[in-house]
């Protein structure tokens, strides 16, 4: 799809606009599947246990590499990981293990499988005390970030430093402030969509 830039921002602002006249970040407007992604999915609001132990679990995997890969693994990992069940993922054992190193259609990150697995556990755990979509949503900021370029997108916060800190306490690995930032962004926490995006304020959590 050829997009060209916006004539109402700035020329170094990494906003375009496709062929179906909405404004996206240049990653956003040349893969389908990204574009797809940006529209339709990343920033909107994930409040259930499965949908953000699946999240915590995806952006631990990116950890190192591109978004794009793990989107097009996501299929595979949702087979691979029985769709993030938590209950079904903490009761993986050597076999599964073993299954999962050798599933070329994931990242096959000993590692990862090991912290996802043991996420999962922990995500029990926080049952206890509220769950880990309630947990996760307490350290929502009082205001988001207001991004007019690329580069005045936050890649860390002092509340995914909490959130950090709080998640490692509750036996959580593989959860960085970088990576729990990340996260708080897919799932609607904060909204960095930039201005002049068609989707600012799209996710009924911040005003446009």
């Amino acid at each position: 799809m050829e997009s060209t830039p916006s004539p109402d921002n700035q020329p170094d602002n990494g906003i375009v606009v496709g062929e179906d006249g909405l404004s996206r970040p240049q990653l956003a407007s040349t893969d389908p599947m990204m574009r797809d992604y940006y529209d339709e999915e990343w920033g909107m609001p994930v409040r259930d246990e499965q949908g953000v132990f699946e999240r915590i679990s995806l952006e631990a995997f990116q950890a190192g590499l591109s978004w794009p890969t793990i989107l097009r693994k996501r299929p595979a990992f949702r087979t691979a990981f029985d769709d993030f069940d938590p209950e079904k993922v903490a009761r993986y054992g050597d076999a599964e293990f073993d299954s999962l190193m050798g599933n070329a259609g994931i990242v096959r990150n000993r590692a990862k499988i090991l912290a996802t697995i043991n996420n999962a556990n922990a995500t029990l755990r926080l049952r206890e005390s509220g769950g880990l979509a309630e947990f996760v949503w307490s350290f929502q900021p009082a205001e988001t970030p207001a991004p007019r370029t690329i580069a005045e997108i936050p890649t860390k916060s002092p509340e995914s430093l909490a959130l950090s800190k709080a998640l490692r306490k509750e036996g959580f690995s593989f959860v960085g402030p970088t990576t729990m930032y990340a996260l708080m962004e897919a799932i609607g926490i904060v909204d960095t969509h930039l201005i002049g995006s068609h989707r600012r304020g799209t996710s009924g959590v911040w005003p446009a």
